[in-house]
């Protein structure tokens, strides 16, 4: 899964760090995935976010996306500017 955010108030890289790293801490503690910055690290205001888990099944795999979706919708003052979803 993939998320790309937009947060027009930050203004440098120390800021982004702070926001990407509150995010990606608290997807690892609540859903126990892997989530990481994976793309457009040095623009200010751009977020992208990869998340990844092993499930059992696709059910499982929609059902997680979903909460993690909402999870980061709710948890962050950026807007979201694009969502992709992949099941391997």
């Amino acid at each position: 899964m993939t998320f790309r955010l937009h947060a027009p108030w930050v203004h440098s890289l120390k800021e982004k760090r702070m926001i990407v790293k509150s995010i990606v801490a608290k997807l690892q503690n609540k859903f126990h995935v892997s989530a990481a910055e994976i793309d457009e690290q040095d623009i200010h205001q751009i977020i992208v976010i990869g998340v990844a888990a092993i499930v059992p099944h696709n059910a499982m795999a929609d059902s997680l996306m979903d909460e993690i979706s909402a999870f980061v919708e709710e948890n962050t003052e950026a807007e979201i500017l694009d969502e992709s979803r992949e099941i391997r």
